[in-house]
């Protein structure tokens, strides 16, 4: 299965909504903490199992996220360490590169979601306790959502819902919010620890699991969110991201600070459905592929980013 070998830590991995080959990652210097970062635009060789370097754009802080655009095939949106979020356009040459850049977060930015229905806007979820909701053609984001106590670790569009959102933050809380109300419609008390990662079901849109640094992941029903749907219990430590397949309605998978990608079935009642162990630092990265069923990719503080087939191991050459 294909491997690329990045020169910094790997923090966050997408699939092209568009071209079925390629993908980005964002990548920190120094484990984020401190130095530059780089995008890395990836490509899958067709046939054989590699992956080549297509383009990279270096950036003077940590890219901590990135996402590609909905309606542009060629521009990717990152959110950086500086605060700053920047848009790249992969049909230009890196010195033409980045087309845009935004300054108004006060502190990291830590995640960057496209709006998948509307296809024209996208939030920011940032260390300085907010979401921003920004769309390419203006000049400054559209309005800020103010409401958790600590950072925000991810803002996630519903993928039915053009003006749904959830956040998931260290104050413990997940939040649904509607960008036509004036606050969160919903604020659901998920885990005792800091939550760092939330994701909506693509075939219910009531439907959205949480990860936390309690090593557990929680799938919620926002039609009765006292108790969760189904508590995941199988990771190590903090369980950094969790991401719901596009293709199979019960099917999500999550990366570990214990080093381990898991896939799971949330219905069942031996929800583990497999467990890889290729990074050897933590896993931080993790995203499943709209266009190839069970196309996977994952990567990672040991500077790997790994493609492979569901149910292969990512090792297999």
């Amino acid at each position: 299965m294909p491997v690329f070998k990045a020169p910094f830590n790997g923090y966050s991995v997408k699939f092209s909504p568009f071209y079925e080959s390629r993908l980005a990652v964002a990548t920190a210097q120094n484990f984020g903490i401190l130095g530059n970062g780089r995008i890395h635009v990836l490509e899958l060789s067709p046939g054989a199992p590699g992956v080549t370097e297509s383009m990279a754009f270096d950036t003077a802080d940590a890219v901590y996220d990135v996402c590609w655009s909905e309606s542009h095939d060629s521009v990717l949106v990152a959110a950086i360490g500086d605060g700053s979020v920047k848009i790249y356009d992969t049909a230009l040459p890196p010195p033409s590169n980045p087309i845009r850049s935004f300054q108004e977060h006060a502190r990291e930015v830590h995640s960057v979601d496209y709006n998948p229905t509307r296809r024209d806007s996208f939030l920011t979820a940032s260390w300085d306790d907010t979401v921003k909701l920004w769309a390419m053609d203006r000049p400054a984001s559209i309005r800020t959502f103010k409401e958790h106590a600590y950072c925000v670790y991810q803002a996630i569009w519903n993928p039915k819902h053009g003006d749904v959102f959830a956040s998931a933050s260290g104050d413990c809380t997940l939040r649904i919010w509607d960008v036509r109300e004036p606050g969160s419609t919903m604020i659901i008390p998920a885990h005792d620890f800091e939550i760092l990662s939330c994701d909506w079901n693509k075939y219910d849109d009531c439907i959205l699991a949480t990860s936390s640094v309690d090593k557990t992941i929680k799938v919620w029903d926002v039609r009765s969110y006292r108790v969760p749907l189904a508590v995941l219990n199988g990771h190590g430590y903090a369980v950094r991201k969790v991401k719901f397949s596009p293709h199979r309605r019960n099917l999500m998978a999550s990366c570990s600070y214990d080093m381990t990608v898991c896939l799971w079935d949330y219905m069942v009642e031996d929800a583990l459905v497999s467990r890889y162990d290729h990074h050897t630092e933590f896993a931080v990265g993790i995203d499943m592929s709209v266009l190839v069923e069970g196309l996977m990719a994952s990567t990672g503080w040991d500077e790997l980013v790994y493609i492979w087939q569901q149910g292969m191991d990512p090792r297999a050459s």
